[in-house]
């Protein structure tokens, strides 16, 4: 047999030992990966040697083969919290429900955030900058100490021209454009989802601020793009990958399963190639770009010799399985109306000896003769020794009939050359007609 290969590996890992990735705990041997978006596999062995030389001219006399390695890479299309987590060895943190359980677990995950406005001037003459509710979109601002909110004025390019003071907890308005909107804990800004959010640009007259030193008045105008960088807090929707310099990619039990096409009959044979520890390098590049191909993900694995699951007697670094194609072959059972499937299980069943006389398939080698349970000819007297023939006179005197019609219990024959000898299986009353069979007279 011989077969060419061109598809890719669908791969799944599973962990030697428990693990938790992020709120997920995986026992030793559970699924906790599965890449069938990948774009190449490959399994790559490789050896050193090493020789001894001597003699004129220093010819190679004997060599040594050693330090073999086997690596296994996959290039992934996409990428998940979890295959990240393993790749890099990242933690995965997911972020505190509403309900505040777990806070100690799971924190709030907080991210930065910017909003492009435009300025307008209020009936007061001050300038505020709307954060409409359809632009915020549901997200939850946060103003402290460690993360203030700032405006930048951009020119008619979008480039920064202006950066302002900070904008303190007192110039964030409510949907009124005068209420000071209430600062929670964690320096949330509670206000409803369905909210507008007003930036005042400009100080007020109040004990808080020089006024004197502000020039912010002169420099802001309505109509002006404003910049606003700032900070949101994110819940249970959100994940957080942290990426340490202790942890690292662990080891795996590693499975990926192709097709195999078989050059006589072009058939696909499943084949499944098994690392029973590998161990994933904790190297990986994001590539960002605006053109060209995306991004893919590279797990490169290397092997370790270890017991597969099924044999305990040898350590393997990898296994190739390929199977048979009668595991994989014509399916006779998928739909009963397709004509030829009747009585068919298989293609190398013996549906066709019910068909035809058994002798057809027996060997065309010369043997000798067979004279046990001969048909006699009717009511002969010369029967051989151990005959079943009709009036024959040997050790048995057995008549065999053709069968008619199918009766529960009955013990059939079938014709086996001028023998007679029990079908097996017996036949039923749904095939009985599939075939030639004979009772005891």
């Amino acid at each position: 047999m011989r077969m060419g290969v061109r598809e890719i590996c669908d791969v799944v890992f599973r962990p030697l030992t428990s693990v938790d990735i992020g709120n997920q705990h995986f026992d030793a041997g559970q699924p906790v990966l599965y890449l069938d978006t990948a774009k190449t596999s490959t399994l790559e062995g490789a050896s050193t040697t090493v020789y001894a030389q001597g003699g004129k001219g220093n010819p190679r006399l004997i060599g040594w083969d050693g330090e073999k390695t086997l690596t296994f890479t996959v290039e992934d299309a996409l990428i998940s919290p979890v295959s990240f987590a393993m790749l890099s060895g990242a933690g995965i943190v997911q972020g505190r429900g509403e309900d505040g359980k777990n806070s100690d677990i799971n924190p709030k995950i907080y991210t930065h955030q910017i909003y492009d406005l435009v300025v307008e001037k209020s009936e007061d003459g001050s300038f505020l900058a709307q954060l409409p509710q359809d632009v915020r979109d549901g997200a939850v601002l946060v103003v402290t100490k460690e993360a203030p909110i700032y405006a930048t004025i951009l020119d008619s390019a979008g480039a920064p021209t202006y950066f302002l003071s900070a904008i303190s907890k007192n110039e964030i308005l409510g949907p009124d454009k005068s209420t000071v909107v209430t600062i929670g804990d964690r320096g949330i800004i509670e206000v409803k989802d369905t909210d507008n959010i007003y930036f005042k640009l400009e100080h007020e007259n109040s004990n808080d601020y020089d006024t004197s030193a502000n020039t912010n008045t002169a420099i802001v105008k309505s109509g002006d793009t404003v910049r606003i960088d700032c900070y949101t807090v994110h819940g249970a929707g959100a994940q957080e990958l942290q990426i340490d310099a202790e942890n690292f990619a662990g080891y795996y039990y590693i499975e990926a399963d192709t097709l195999f096409r078989d050059e006589a009959t072009g058939q696909d044979l499943p084949a499944q190639f098994v690392i029973p520890r590998g161990k994933i390098q904790s190297n990986f590049t994001f590539t960002m770009a605006n053109s060209g191909d995306p991004s893919t993900f590279t797990f490169t694995i290397d092997a370790f010799p270890a017991y597969t699951k099924f044999n305990k007697r040898k350590k393997v670094m990898a296994t190739l399985q390929i199977i048979d194609p009668t595991a994989s072959g014509h399916n006779y059972t998928g739909d009963p109306n397709i004509i030829g499937h009747k009585g068919r299980t298989a293609d190398d069943d013996d549906y066709f000896t019910g068909l035809y006389d058994a002798s057809i398939f027996a060997s065309t080698d010369e043997e000798e003769p067979d004279n046990t349970n001969q048909e006699q000819p009717a009511g002969g007297n010369e029967g051989g020794q151990g005959g079943s023939g009709e009036g024959g006179s040997g050790t048995t005197t057995d008549t065999y009939t053709e069968a008619t019609e199918f009766i529960a219990g009955t013990e059939y024959y079938i014709k086996d050359g001028n023998n007679y000898v029990a079908a097996n299986p017996q036949p039923t009353a749904d095939n009985f007609g599939e075939g030639t069979y004979f009772i005891k007279a």
